[in-house]
């Protein structure tokens, strides 16, 4: 496609492409790319969500073990406890 200054194009040339271009958009497609554009940003979003959620459970679990084991004097299964350096 050649680049052509638009002052060197006639009116009526820049409006019939603009209109040709205009009555091949189908609305039910149209439509539809939306709907689904807004379906996949909410999926999106759900996602992200359940993702920090999951990272939030988690912790809190493995928070919660650490805490088990320190309170029944049990070693870690991780790495040493930091009065065991001896």
């Amino acid at each position: 496609m050649a680049v052509v200054p638009v002052d060197q194009v006639p009116a009526d040339v820049r409006l019939a492409r603009i209109t040709a271009r205009a009555k091949a958009i189908r609305p039910g497609r149209t439509f539809l790319t939306m709907l689904a554009a807004v379906l996949y940003g909410l999926g999106w979003l759900v996602a992200k969500a359940f993702g920090v959620l999951w990272l939030a459970l988690t912790w809190c679990a493995a928070a919660v073990q650490v805490g088990w084991e320190d309170a029944r004097a049990v070693p870690s299964t991780g790495a040493p406890r930091p009065d065991e350096d001896d």
